[in-house]
């Protein structure tokens, strides 16, 4: 496998960072490796145990290196889904394999939806489908509130919210909101407010990833293969129950990965999950 070589595409509202890493013959579809709002940095690790086929990877609009042009406070899903139909054919159009993981799978799951022409088999990991869950109203209600903390209190008290939801494990309660804020200082996070009110997360994709409607109904229909995936030390938090109700709107099963959310990780942002073992079960999941 080649050293990535980046590339800037411009798109409506943003300037797009992608890089290209080649490896293999060309009998394999290219494999996209997206998140959201983790960009490129985020899979250094997981794209190294591709080299038998061409990998692309990049950075959404607002996050890193790509910066939005327009200014807009938020980012959505069917803008995301655009920016991937476009960089798709940067790269030559299709189809391609998807890795899809968090936000980046409720994006890839918007793109198919519109593009199934584009995609040969997505593996949508842990997308946290917020909107098709029985306990929807206080989900949502939650990421509304983490939201508007960050733009009131700044990145610590909204980033310690933003924790304590994704490690829930079960439903959220509809009193969810009426327990204390958790301290900020528990997450080794900032207690002072430094002013900043831009974060790809916080700010720009919190409310509009988890409250994006699926068209289910497009995407039973569509020619793509699709594979909700979880982790299996993730239980019943948010994205985890979102990959097997995603799984059970589309009509399909949900596949098990190694590993939690972050399971791909090697050591990037500070984290580590089982990304030799990850990275093998992709490849199964991808060679049926």
């Amino acid at each position: 496998m080649t050293e990535p070589q980046t590339h800037v595409l411009e798109v409506p509202g943003a300037e797009l960072h992608y890089d290209v890493r080649d490896g293999g013959d060309g009998t394999r579809p290219p494999l996209l490796i997206i998140g959201s709002p983790m960009a490129a940095a985020g899979f250094v690790t997981l794209a190294g145990h591709f080299d038998d086929r061409r990998v692309v990877t990049y950075d959404p609009r607002a996050s890193e290196r790509s910066r939005r042009t327009d200014g807009a406070a938020e980012s959505n899903p069917d803008e995301h889904a655009d920016d991937l139909h476009r960089i798709i054919d940067a790269v030559g159009g299709g189809p391609v394999d998807v890795f899809a993981s968090s936000g980046g799978a409720v994006n890839a799951l918007a793109l198919v939806a519109k593009h199934p022409e584009q995609v040969a088999t997505l593996v949508a990991h842990e997308p946290p489908a917020a909107s098709a869950l029985p306990d929807r109203e206080a989900a949502l209600a939650v990421c509304t509130d983490i939201r508007e903390t960050f733009l009131k209190s700044g990145f610590g008290p909204a980033m310690a919210k933003f924790i304590a939801l994704v490690s829930y494990d079960g439903p959220i309660p509809a009193d969810y909101l009426e327990a204390p804020a958790p301290d900020p200082a528990m997450f080794g996070l900032p207690t002072e407010d430094d002013g900043n009110r831009e974060d790809a997360l916080l700010s720009q994709n919190m409310v509009t990833c988890n409250a994006y409607e699926h068209d289910f109904d497009a995407l039973a229909k569509a020619s793509t293969r699709i594979v909700p995936a979880y982790g299996e030390e993730s239980g019943e938090t948010l994205a985890a129950r979102g990959a097997r109700v995603v799984a059970e709107r589309v009509g399909v099963e949900a596949v098990e990965f190694p590993s939690d959310h972050g399971g791909f990780l090697g050591g990037e942002y500070g984290q580590t999950g089982k990304p030799d073992e990850f990275a093998a079960r992709l490849h199964e999941v991808l060679d049926v």
